[in-house]
């Protein structure tokens, strides 16, 4: 119990602090947005994996706030932030900005359906997360430079 807590006054946290900063840097805005979604797909994956148990109120609070991403991220790739702040966006998304926003949309309906859920189980969070974590994967490989 005090581990859901505990994550779940993380989201929280992650949540108001992307909130505080909408109206700065659109290349920090969207780097904090994605940082709140990296910090909840942790232990959502370990929930996945089996490496956690499955929490009900940490799967879904992990599911709002990647709902809450979908909705928010695709604000703040203005022209002119392809560049600064060791952006690790690729071009590609101003050369292809249809492309992209058709991604979004994608993760928007993936993350209503999984919130729609509402999953009480790992089975049905299985089922929940996986297009969600599906189109996180398919984002990245043709929108994030490659890793060195």
């Amino acid at each position: 119990m005090l581990r859901s807590l505990s994550v779940c006054l993380a989201l929280a946290i992650g949540a108001v602090s992307t909130t505080a900063i909408a109206a700065g840097d659109p290349i920090e805005v969207r780097k904090k947005i994605m940082k709140s979604v990296g910090g909840v797909a942790k232990p959502a994956g370990a929930m996945l994996k089996g490496e956690m148990a499955f929490d009900p109120v940490v799967a879904n609070a992990a599911i709002r706030t990647m709902n809450a991403a979908a909705y928010t991220v695709g604000n703040h790739f203005p022209v002119g932030s392809e560049t600064g702040m060791e952006t690790t966006v690729s071009p590609k998304i101003w050369e292809d900005m249809a492309g992209f926003e058709a991604k979004l949309a994608q993760f928007q309906k993936d993350t209503d359906a999984a919130a729609a859920a509402k999953p009480q189980d790992l089975d049905a969070f299985k089922a929940a997360m996986g297009p969600v974590l599906g189109n996180c994967k398919g984002c990245h490989e043709v929108y994030q430079l490659p890793k060195e």
